[in-house]
């Protein structure tokens, strides 16, 4: 047998609520000394008023289920402007309701944030050069921004719903990510960052892929290198040829006297080596310049930082170094270039201690998924920092410049990074190498 539905069960028990009254009520009225038409009148309202009591009863226990069943049912629906009356704490009909009201308010304030939020990011991708899409689990495109439409050339209505194939975007969601590649779309050609990620979606995997163009941000890197390196060659040429020249007019001039002085071959001997001195110091400018811009590759292989550090320390012959010994660790990286980077490094603490009377420390230590290597020296410290990166700046004499833009290069293409500053509780500088554990 099928269950009674709630309702016919709350008007059975209202029913079966004033049965028994009503049926006393009918014994003594029948039973009494009552004429005919006055039993049959009693009769008829007993029975009518019991039928509506019941009835009632069962009203006002399910017209408030259906109002909360129609609120919920527009909540549900996204309709959070309906409210309903009576809604007050005095009894517990009235707290439901209240509760209701406080949910449709709370879900109207929550849809106004996602909307506002929504169209904000809708705004800015819509404003953003950088290229946005969305494809989900078959691969097909479900959502694209202007610049994605500009760099395929096609309006947003022909291009969603094509897979990833159809739109010549397939490597791109393939390989490692980042990557940076050169490639032809239809609307735009050049280099292009590809960073590739994952989110769900009405519980559904999707992939989404940003494209950023490069090229204007290149050529303006590219623009600015050129200058600083016509800056830098142009001051060192022109350093170096001056001299020559002022020299080389003063022993042409002295060749062509007829009444020369008796010492004027000591002169010319004297004019020539200055040529030569100036001539070799350009070379090795030009020497120093290729050595910085022709950086090969690392070559990955096992590297035990202690023996790296000890055999570094081991070749510097002009100041006893103190080791700091951190825990047995190994690195993944071309031994070769750190053994240049610690070298640049040592001979500079070194270089500085010795103009004080101080001492030069090198120690190690792992951190957060990385060996971090400082050389502490006690020297006099940095006077200008902003421009110990720069090539070819230097503050000793004779130095080339390069030494702690080499030691970056190389830092850098070891997935590590390089800096250099003033220590603040005691004298002298710090240079600080991270290089991860694994590469």
């Amino acid at each position: 047998m099928k269950p009674l539905l709630y309702e016919r069960r709350i008007l059975l028990l209202a029913l079966a609520a004033g049965l028994g009254s009503t049926i006393v009520a009918l014994i003594l009225l029948w039973t009494g000394a009552y004429s005919s038409k006055l039993q049959w009148t009693l009769t008829v309202v007993l029975v009518i008023a019991w039928l509506s009591f019941a009835f009632s009863a069962q009203s006002r226990v399910v017209f408030p289920l259906r109002t909360l069943s129609n609120l919920l049912a527009a909540l549900r629906e996204g309709d959070f402007s309906i409210r309903a009356r009576g809604a007050n704490s005095e009894d517990a009909l009235g707290e439901v309701l209240r509760e209701v009201n406080a949910l449709g308010e709370t879900l109207r304030q929550q849809r106004l944030g996602a909307l506002e939020a929504t169209a904000l990011l809708r705004k800015v991708m819509e404003e953003i050069d950088v290229a946005v899409f969305a494809f989900d689990g078959a691969g097909r495109l479900r959502l694209v921004n202007r610049a994605g439409e500009r760099i395929l050339s096609q309006p947003e209505e022909r291009l969603l719903g094509l897979t990833a194939d159809d739109l010549g975007l397939a490597e791109c969601l393939e390989g490692e990510t980042p990557k940076i590649e050169q490639i032809a779309f239809p609307g735009k050609s050049g280099r292009w960052e590809i960073h590739r990620g994952s989110f769900r979606e009405a519980g559904l995997a999707h992939q989404l892929l940003v494209i950023t163009d490069l090229s204007r941000a290149l050529r303006e890197e590219e623009r600015q290198a050129w200058q600083r390196l016509i800056r830098v060659l142009g001051h060192e040429l022109n350093n170096s040829l001056a001299p020559i020249k002022s020299v080389a007019e003063n022993l042409g001039s002295m060749l062509h006297r007829k009444d020369r002085a008796p010492d004027w071959q000591e002169d010319m001997r004297s004019g020539l080596n200055i040529i030569a001195a100036r001539t070799d110091g350009l070379a090795r400018f030009m020497s120093a310049y290729a050595r910085l811009a022709k950086l090969p590759p690392p070559v990955f292989q096992p590297v035990d930082v202690g023996v790296w550090i000890r055999r570094v320390v081991g070749l510097e012959p002009r100041l006893p170094v103190k080791i700091d010994a951190g825990p047995e660790t190994k690195i993944q990286a071309d031994p070769d270039q750190l053994e240049q980077l610690l070298i640049n490094l040592l001979r500079n603490a070194v270089d500085a201690a010795l103009e004080t009377g101080g001492g030069v420390h090198v120690g190690w230590e792992r951190e957060n998924g990385s060996v971090r290597v400082w050389v502490q020296d006690e020297g006099p410290g940095i006077p200008n920092a902003a421009n110990l990166f720069v090539p070819f700046f230097t503050t000793k004499q004779g130095g080339s410049g390069i030494g702690l833009v080499l030691s970056r290069q190389i830092a850098e293409a070891h997935g590590g990074s390089l800096t250099l500053e003033n220590r603040e509780s005691h004298r002298g500088c710090e240079a600080r190498l991270r290089l991860p554990l694994n590469n």
